[in-house]
């Protein structure tokens, strides 16, 4: 019989909301990070590097790319007769098929994969948070705790907490009680979604719990186990984790990369960052060309100048076109004499000639002002901007768009361009 003392499960089948038209056609984990990662690529990076080689990775909303980039798994090294990593999507069932309702339901319908392992402990992870932790580390806390369930923990700032669910501790570790984003926090221990559970715990709560509708760690799991007396224990992390849930805390997590000294560093030796990559040629960077602070990824072609920016791989920059403090993903095509400011451009976009993005006043978004915020303008995949355009910030722009699209030849700030067929 198999036995595997710790498994992983992966759940990377968010939407993403709150990332607009970058998530229309592809599930928030597989988004790119860092001009040439994916953000599940960190989770991933981190099970290989804690010594875990086996990872059931739970896929649902727009799973293609997802799939297509963790194939065998690898460039993780998780291409293992035994364990590596397995995507588990949800299936037929001989009664009725079942949609995964919330993410202990997930990790329920896939009880039997668990089961095969044996395993004394079961990791569960969320697949869109960048962070670099070690999960061997964090199980010996939960072997010396005793523990049943530990959570992993980290301080933000009281004024924050309201967001997270709140952990509060006794002296020990303990966790004595929880908040769900209460109103008035008493603690600023935020939960990261990441916990480690005794396998027979979770089975039975798993089991017990089946029948309820949505069923959540952070709302069922959890509470039912303190409920019936469960050793629950919070392990702090004091390193660097950000959820880049939205488009400016995504923008923000691409920026701190170029930093003179990155607080989340890319290039150490101990701790890689494994990718799929593609093969492709080296990047070309013409005479006239000007590049600072900027991450380039392989196959660029730069004729006009870069600031402060992340691009990605196989990207063409016009010349005489300036980028600044944007991201700009793999496959873009940007035409002469451009000026793109404080952009997310997602992959296998087109821009014409002397299109100008980032222009105007910082005016809220008129339709949904909550996600394209921050004076940012986001462009989603495989759009299409003409030549001779000016976009204002906080806009949001999706599909092949054509002049008659800009009255008067200008996208106002605040304003949305989302072509039929588009979402």
């Amino acid at each position: 019989m198999i036995k595997k003392e710790m498994i992983a499960m992966l759940l990377a089948g968010g939407q993403g909301s709150r990332l607009g038209v970058l998530t229309a056609k592809v599930a928030k984990p597989a988004v790119a990070f860092g001009g040439k990662y994916r953000i599940i690529d960190f989770p991933l990076s981190n099970c290989i590097n804690s010594g875990i080689d086996t990872v059931g990775v739970l896929t649902q909303y727009q799973p293609l790319r997802l799939n297509t980039h963790i194939g065998i798994g690898i460039p993780w090294d998780l291409d293992r007769n035994i364990g590596g990593v397995s995507i588990l999507p949800p299936y037929e069932k001989s009664t009725n098929s079942e949609w995964y309702t919330g993410t202990a339901n997930a990790i329920y319908q896939n009880l039997e994969y668990m089961s095969t392992f044996n395993p004394d402990y079961v990791l569960i992870l969320s697949g869109d948070h960048i962070y670099k932790m070690d999960y061997e580390v964090m199980l010996d806390y939960h072997k010396e705790s005793k523990a049943d369930i530990t959570i992993a923990a980290m301080p933000v700032p009281i004024e924050e907490a309201s967001r997270f669910g709140v952990v509060i501790t006794d002296d020990d570790g303990k966790i004595t009680e929880f908040e769900e984003k209460p109103e008035v926090p008493r603690s600023n221990l935020a939960s990261m979604g990441i916990y480690i559970f005794s396998w027979p715990v979770l089975k039975e709560a798993l089991i017990k719990l089946s029948e309820q509708p949505s069923c959540d760690f952070g709302k069922h799991i959890i509470p039912y186990c303190h409920e019936k007396g469960s050793r629950i224990f919070a392990y702090e992390y004091t390193g660097y984790w950000k959820d880049v849930g939205t488009l400016s805390s995504y923008w923000e997590a691409n920026m701190e990369l170029i930093d003179i000294i990155p607080e989340f560093n890319l290039y150490e030796e101990f701790w890689k960052i494994y990718t799929n990559s593609d093969i492709i040629p080296p990047q070309y960077i013409s005479e006239q060309s000007v590049i600072e602070r900027s991450i380039i990824g392989d196959g660029a072609e730069v004729y006009g100048e870069i600031h402060n920016s992340v691009v990605g791989s196989g990207v063409t920059i016009g010349k005489g076109s300036i980028v600044r403090d944007s991201i700009i993903m793999k496959d873009v095509t940007i035409g002469q004499g451009c000026v793109i400011d404080k952009s997310i451009i997602a992959e296998s976009v087109e821009i014409g000639d002397s299109v100008t993005l980032g222009i105007g006043a910082d005016v809220p978004n008129k339709e949904k002002p909550h996600i394209y915020a921050g004076g940012l303008v986001t462009i989603g995949e495989n759009s299409v901007i003409p030549s001779c355009v000016q976009i204002g910030k906080n806009t949001a722009v999706s599909g092949i768009t054509v002049k008659e699209d800009y009255p008067g030849g200008v996208l106002e700030s605040g304003e949305t361009l989302i072509k039929a067929g588009e979402q």
